[in-house]
């Protein structure tokens, strides 16, 4: 056993050095918050110098909330900005390398699309009054700002809320120059925002000479034509080098709205805007009013070139369908064979125009798009809005919309593909899945119904139940994606009801398939694309993969018998065809922002979208109104004089007027039995005893003789 001695002399050094590392501890600690409040009492007592009172300490303070909310602001331009500078990525220059010439199906010039590099005509040698023009009425102070011209903007604004209308713009020709190059034409503030900053862009990385360039070689002129030299060669057969005052002051003109003052289509409109040009020159200084004087008296002659429109749209759609294949060749210069119909794209135009001149104000819609596909696939007809001119944005093929109830169809085709019939019966009751709770149209009520009658009445609650209880989400999106559909659709329920953005390109290429015998893949604008020495380096025919079938021939008949019930009764009663077996679907989106007719014949498919281009609501219109209209407009012209297809699955192209008459009786019973079973539900007030009591006694009354007035004291005096 150790002894204690021994025991506290081993630990005895251990506690010391324990109690020392202790009193270290305190001690730094102790001298530590001495010196921190030293340090704060010196610092406290230097920081008093700059202790201001009365009206400087506001000064301070604004200057102290401006840097904390600049510091913000710059963070939140830096979080916009990188999407901006995202559309400069790859080579942005590279679109200028081709130069594709468009024949129509039959072989006609219908337009170009590039740049051709030896025929841009640099700045350096462009006349002085071509510079001067364009100057002058596009952006004045050019040379004198970095790419956002603060001044003008103000000016334009000024101008324009004292002429309660927009009259001047505010961009400057780098910010037209960078929606031209890198955006589109859509009205959102987000492009507007992008637009600002790729301006800057473009400032910081090109020079002020490089950059009109750009401009004058890439601009819309009208008439099909891109680039001021095109266009000179255009309008007035000569190149820009060789232009007179006259004929600048008019090319210049063109930049504001190309079609509206394009001259070959409007000569008087074209030389008035010339003459506000050739204003603009000598209110900026640019010249004095005795140099533009005979300019005004002799305004400039142009070439006759008729007034065939060019299908800019079409143009457009079809030269990224060239830019895709040519790629692979490595070829350039192009000519295009193209499926493209100049009779029907002008009866698609008209039919457009003429709905919305006629019913536009009055359903407070302003724009439409349309898309025309035959049924061997090839596409006749694009319409992406009302003007290029004023917006070269394709609706058509790049604006993404709610598809509404246009999107059902893709539903019914699952569930045609999963054993459904269109006799097969569903309950159209309300339905909530999850938190959602759809509701049909009106807030009607559906008992059980059919799949056919549920897709003739749009019942909103069968399709939703059908997803939720037998199909699921993925077979719904995998069918509509095999069907064509290249629009990213979401993965949520709510889809079903066509919530998801889908351009009119692709419901055209969905409801295709339904006119091609349930086949996927055969849709082209391109139909050849020869060199400019005669070799033809792409022939659909031969180099295009086959189509390939989605649907089968069970689903597809009974997808057709149940689609051609919705012209004859249900909501596109305004679409049926005279004496022509057609089929389609109605949609109509939330607010009424969209409204949908996409249909088809056994010779071709159209679908027509109308809405407003900034997402406001319409005045209640729905696709089995106005579209439904356009669409049957259009499908009237277009089957006069060809041989009639009838749609597959079905017997024949013409109306059978005994199966007509037999749906409408069935149309008019199914009315009388929804007005009966309304009826029933609403409880009686008297029984049918009381009520035919209370009518005798009313027959009673009005059959009873007139009572004589009763004897009274006066007339017994009297007597």
């Amino acid at each position: 056993m150790a002894s204690p001695l021994k025991s506290r002399t081993r630990r005895g050094p251990i506690a010391a050095r324990l109690l020392a590392a202790d009193a270290w501890f305190d001690s730094s600690l102790y001298e530590t918050g001495f010196k921190a409040r030293r340090f704060w009492e010196a610092a406290t007592i230097f920081f008093r110098r700059f202790r201001v009172s009365g009206w400087r300490r506001g000064i301070i303070e604004l200057l102290s909330e401006g840097f904390t909310l600049g510091a913000g602001g710059i963070v939140v331009m830096l979080a916009l900005a990188l999407p901006a500078f995202q559309e400069t990525a790859g080579d942005w220059r590279a679109q200028g390398d081709f130069a594709i010439t468009f024949l129509d199906r039959y072989g006609n010039e219908i337009g170009q699309r590039g740049i051709i590099q030896r025929d841009s005509v640099p700045v350096d040698e462009m006349p002085d009054q071509v510079i001067k023009a364009v100057l002058a009425t596009e952006d004045r102070r050019f040379f004198d700002h970095y790419g956002i011209d603060a001044l003008g903007l103000s000016r334009a604004i000024f101008a324009n809320v004292r002429a309660n209308s927009v009259v001047q713009g505010g961009s400057s020709i780098t910010q037209q120059l960078a929606k031209n190059l890198f955006l589109t034409n859509e009205r959102t503030l987000e492009r507007k925002v992008k637009e600002a900053f790729l301006a800057l862009w473009l400032e910081a990385n090109l020079s002020k000479k490089e950059i009109l360039q750009l401009y004058l070689d890439r601009v819309y002129m009208g008439g099909g034509t891109f680039g001021i030299e095109a266009a000179a060669d255009f309008y007035f057969g000569k190149s820009v080098k060789d232009v007179n005052l006259a004929e600048a002051a008019m090319l210049a003109g063109l930049f504001k709205a190309p079609t509206k003052y394009a001259p070959h289509i409007n000569l008087p409109a074209a030389r008035a805007r010339a003459n506000v040009v050739l204003s603009n020159l000598v209110e900026g200084g640019f010249m004095s009013e005795g140099q533009v004087l005979q300019a005004r008296l002799h305004p400039a002659e142009i070439v006759d070139r008729g007034e065939q429109k060019s299908p800019d749209y079409y143009l457009d759609w079809a030269f990224e369908e060239v830019k895709k294949i040519a790629a692979k060749s490595g070829q350039h210069s192009l000519v295009a064979h193209t499926t493209f119909d100049a009779n029907i794209q002008k009866a698609a135009e008209e039919s457009m125009e003429f709905h919305l001149r006629q019913f536009g104000k009055e359903y407070n819609v302003t724009e439409g798009a349309m898309v025309v596909i035959e049924t061997n696939g090839a596409v006749r007809a694009i319409v992406g809005g009302r003007d290029y001119g004023a917006s070269q944005f394709n609706r058509a093929t790049k604006a993404l919309r709610q598809s509404g109830s246009s999107f059902k169809p893709y539903v019914y085709a699952t569930a045609m593909e999963h054993g459904f019939t269109p006799d097969s019966v569903v309950s159209g009751a309300p339905i909530s899945w999850g938190a959602w709770s759809p509701h049909n149209y009106n807030d009607g009520r559906a008992g059980k119904v059919t799949l056919i009658t549920a897709m003739a009445k749009s019942v909103n609650t069968v399709p939703v139940r059908l997803a939720k209880n037998h199909l699921g989400i993925k077979p719904i999106k995998a069918m509509a994606e095999a069907m064509g559909v290249e629009s990213p659709l979401e993965s949520h329920k709510t889809m079903v009801l066509g919530t998801s953005g889908m351009t009119v390109m692709d419901q055209a290429t969905g409801y295709s398939v339904f006119a091609q015998n349930g086949f996927v893949g055969s849709r082209h604008g391109v139909t050849q694309l020869v060199t400019r020495t005669g070799e033809v380096v792409y022939d659909f025919a031969k180099d295009a993969p086959p189509p390939r079938r989605v649907l089968s021939e069970q689903a597809l008949k009974s997808m057709n018998t149940m689609l051609a019930a919705v012209p004859v009764m249900g909501t596109a009663r305004r679409a049926a065809l005279p004496n022509i077996v057609s089929a389609g679907k109605t949609g109509t989106t939330q607010s009424y922002r969209d409204a949908w007719y996409v249909g088809f014949t056994g010779n071709y498919t159209a679908a027509v979208w109308l809405g407003n281009d900034d997402f406001t609501p319409t005045n209640n219109m729905t696709g089995g109104s106005l579209p439904a209209m356009v669409w049957q407009r259009l499908m009237v012209y277009a089957h006069q004089n060809i041989d009639l297809k009838p749609i597959p699955g079905l017997d024949h192209p013409f109306v059978d007027k005994e199966i007509a008459a037999k749906a409408e009786e069935a149309e008019k019973k199914n009315a009388e039995q929804e007005a009966a079973d309304a009826a029933a539900e609403r409880p009686p007030v008297l029984s049918s005893q009381t009520t035919r009591a209370l009518r005798d006694i009313t027959r009673l009354f009005q059959s009873a003789p007139v009572l004589q007035a009763p004897a009274t004291p006066e007339t017994l005096s009297a007597l």
